[in-house]
């Protein structure tokens, strides 16, 4: 996607061509293809040859994997998700304090 993001809309040899090892045709054409099923791209037909292009940003995408293991191993409970955070510390009571005063305070 970051290719997509920073180079614009391309055909699959073009994205081809951006890895320092190219990737083969076969496997990168079965990514894009399911990154378009997915409705992270679309692809417009030049002939018989199609020319793929993001159609959500990026900060869409990152929260779109996020938000899909929410709502799918942990019931949509964002709670959940903080409360594991600190009970395996990796998040502090004083960082959870922190966090809502900057909310409080509109930061």
């Amino acid at each position: 996607m970051e290719f997509f993001w920073n180079r614009g809309p391309m055909f699959i040899r073009e994205l081809q061509n951006c890895y320092e090892r190219e990737p083969n045709f076969s496997t990168l054409s079965t990514q894009v293809h399911t990154l378009q099923m997915d409705g992270f791209l679309d692809r417009e037909a030049f002939g018989s040859n199609y020319r793929y292009f993001p159609v959500i940003s990026a900060s869409e995408y990152g929260n779109s994997g996020i938000h899909g293991i929410i709502d799918q191993y942990l019931d949509s409970s964002y709670s959940s998700v903080v409360m594991g955070f600190v009970k395996n510390e990796k998040l502090s009571v004083d960082d959870l304090k922190r966090i809502i005063d900057k909310i409080e305070n509109g930061q």
